[in-house]
C-alpha cells in the first residue's frame, strides 16, 4: 500500500535561474531558501520550499514532488511500484517516476514532526509582507483522462474527489477538496499549480501586484462551483503554465463520497463566465490572444497547431 500526506513542491525547468528565481520570488511573493547547483528553492510560506526551479533543459513542468505519509516510508513506496510494474529512478532519497503521460512524479520520505507554532505566532526576517500560504494542488491537461485517473488512484493512492462529466477529475489526499486535477482536451500538458492566499483581500492585493508587472488573468475572478475556491489564473509564458492564486477551498469530511457534476458552466463558475479557448492552449497565439483580449474583441482564436501545444 501506499499514503500520500500532502503536495510538497511544483518543480519548473528554467532559462535562467538568475533571471527566474528573482522574477518569481518578486512577483509571487516568495521567499529564497538557497540555490544547490542548478537549482534554487522558494518557499510560500515557513516550509522548506514550495516551488524548485531547475535550470536544465527546456521551459516548462518537470515534476510534482508529494511527500509519503507518516506509517508510509520510501521502502514500502517502493515495494508498491514495484507491485504495480510501474517504472521508477531513485536518487537522493527519493522516488522518481513518470504518469501515463510522462508527467514527472517525486515522491518524498515524510518530513517528520514540524513545529507547532503556527505561521502567526513566528517571527521572521526573511518572509515578504503579501506570500502565499502553501502550494495546493496541480492540474493536467491529458488525452486519456479514464487511464491518467487509473493511475493516480491505483498507483498513487489518491482518493476521487469529484467527476465534471466525463472529462474532468479531481483527486484528494487530505480534507483539501483536490491535490490533483484532470482536465481531458485531447493532448497532455502540465496547466497550472495553485497557491493557497488567505481571503479575497489577499487576492485582491495580489491581483493589483501582478498587474503592475505586467501579468494578466487568463481567466477570473471567479468562484469554482466543485471546491468552491475563489480564485484567478494568472498567465505565465516563460514557464508555458499557469499559476492558480486561490482562497476558500472546500475542506472534506472523512467520508467524503465522490460526486458527479454535469459539464455546465455552472459547475465551472458559478458566476458563469466561461474560459477564453486560449486558457486551455500554450502555444504563441494563444498567448497573444489572450494578452491582447482578441476572443474578447470578436478576434477567433486560430486552430491549434499540435506541435506547439
Amino acid at each position: 500500500m501506499i499514503e500520500l500526506r500532502r503536495i510538497d513542491h511544483a518543480c519548473l525547468r528554467v532559462d535562467s535561474l538568475d533571471e527566474a528565481a528573482p522574477r518569481w520570488a518578486i512577483q509571487f511573493g516568495l521567499t529564497e531558501r538557497g540555490r544547490h547547483g542548478d537549482r534554487a528553492l522558494l518557499a510560500c510560506d515557513y516550509d522548506a520550499y514550495s516551488l524548485e526551479l531547475l535550470e536544465s533543459g527546456g521551459p516548462g513542468h518537470d515534476h510534482t514532488g508529494f511527500e509519503l505519509g507518516r506509517a508510509c516510508s520510501i521502502a514500502d513506496a517502493r515495494a508498491h511500484l514495484k507491485a504495480c510494474a510501474v517504472a521508477f529512478e531513485e536518487r537522493d532519497g527519493s522516488l522518481f517516476l513518470e504518469d501515463p503521460d510522462g508527467n514527472g512524479i517525486e515522491l518524498m520520505q515524510n518530513r517528520g514532526r514540524e513545529t507547532l507554532w503556527p505561521p502567526v505566532g513566528r517571527r521572521t526576517t526573511t518572509n515578504p509582507g503579501f506570500h502565499p500560504r502553501k502550494l495546493g494542488h496541480v492540474n493536467c491537461l491529458t488525452g486519456q483522462i479514464q487511464e491518467q485517473a487509473r493511475f493516480y488512484t491505483e498507483v498513487l493512492g489518491m482518493r476521487v474527489t469529484d467527476w465534471l462529466g466525463g472529462d474532468g477529475a479531481w483527486f484528494h489526499v487530505n480534507a483539501d477538496h483536490h491535490v490533483m486535477a484532470l482536465v481531458n482536451k485531447g493532448y497532455p500538458h502540465f496547466h497550472h499549480f495553485a497557491l493557497d492566499m488567505i481571503d479575497w483581500g489577499q487576492l485582491r492585493v495580489a491581483f493589483d501586484h501582478l498587474g503592475q508587472h505586467g501579468r494578466w488573468l487568463g481567466w477570473g475572478p471567479l468562484r469554482h462551483n466543485l471546491g468552491q475556491n475563489l480564485c484567478g489564473y494568472v498567465r505565465i509564458p516563460e514557464e508555458h503554465c499557469f499559476v492558480e492564486l486561490y482562497c476558500d477551498m472546500e475542506q472534506l469530511e472523512r467520508d467524503h463520497e465522490p460526486r458527479y457534476f454535469p459539464d455546465d458552466p455552472h459547475a465551472s463558475n458559478v458566476w458563469g463566465i466561461l474560459p477564453p479557448r486560449s486558457y486551455f492552449r500554450f502555444d504563441e497565439a494563444a498567448v497573444a490572444s489572450e494578452r491582447h483580449q482578441l476572443e474578447a474583441l470578436g478576434t477567433p482564436l486560430p486552430p491549434l497547431v499540435k506541435e506547439n501545444a
